[in-house]
């Protein structure tokens, strides 16, 4: 198996010794994003070694093929497991997953499924990540819906494909600078690896994962920007713990990263003392 690209970045320690009980906060990126979207917030939180992958079909991991969720969650518990080894851990190091967009679905999707089993995980912190379609009709729908742009990123120049990509209503937020920054940014992309990621991990594939989230012992907390009013309505509608942050849109953790990070930290804290681990 292919490993997918890994940054880790130790503690920064002021003071004292490391604590070798301080979770790994494991970072997944969304649909045409990679490691370094969350450089901003990694870099609010050098108190706590970090792990971001590049999944596959992106960034250096763009070599990366994927046939569907399961494997993507293989070939990222492989990654993490091979970065704990490279870093002297154990691999029952604790752990804490943070999740945006597709990165939310694929680690809501393991954490269902019993993909992340043998990691020694604390929490899941989902940002704007979509729990599944209720019915076959609006799966019908989606899969249609990512199959046409499938097509495209496949046949037209990706940096075309992107400047439409970004015009969809779960962006309106952006404003115009903001969306030829991250079209600047995403330029580089694959439209092939895209394609085929895309439809490999496509909602349309994806099970209905909040009935079964709620069973699971792991605790699970959701961030979302107050203006994105559809993943706010999921959020609001989950009966999850919501963090809901200001004057932010679809992608927080870029809009607003201190606001985003303040988030974080109080999900942290919930998830490491047992006292406040109520989901």
């Amino acid at each position: 198996m292919l490993k997918l690209y890994s940054l880790f970045e130790a503690t920064e320690h002021r003071q004292g010794e490391p604590d070798p009980d301080s979770p790994v906060l494991v970072f997944l990126h969304g649909l045409l994003g990679q490691h370094q979207d969350w450089a901003e917030v990694r870099s609010r939180l050098t108190d706590f070694p970090r792990l971001s992958l590049d999944l596959p079909g992106h960034g250096q991991s763009r070599g990366n093929g994927c046939v569907d969720m399961d494997d993507c969650c293989e070939q990222i518990v492989f990654a993490i497991k091979a970065a704990l080894q490279k870093e002297g851990m154990s691999q029952a190091h604790p752990l804490i997953l943070t999740g945006y967009s597709l990165g939310g679905r694929i680690a809501m999707y393991g954490c269902v499924k019993g993909r992340w089993s043998s990691l020694n995980l604390k929490g899941l912190i989902i940002e704007g990540g979509h729990f599944g379609l209720g019915d076959e009709a609006a799966r019908q729908q989606r899969w249609q819906h990512d199959m046409q742009w499938a097509a495209r990123f496949r046949d037209e120049p990706v940096e075309q494909v992107l400047d439409d990509w970004y015009q969809q209503p779960v962006f309106s937020t952006l404003n115009d600078a903001q969306r030829q920054q991250l079209i600047s940014q995403r330029r580089d992309n694959l439209g092939t690896r895209i394609a085929e990621m895309m439809l490999a991990t496509s909602l349309a594939r994806q099970p209905d994962l909040l009935a079964e989230l709620y069973k699971q012992p792991l605790p699970v907390r959701y961030i979302c920007g107050e203006e994105d009013q559809k993943f706010r309505q999921l959020a609001g509608n989950s009966r999850l713990s919501v963090y809901a942050i200001k004057q932010a849109g679809h992608n927080v953790h870029k809009e607003k990263s201190g606001a985003f990070t303040h988030a974080l930290r109080e999900c942290i804290c919930s998830f490491t003392r047992p006292e406040k681990q109520n989901q």
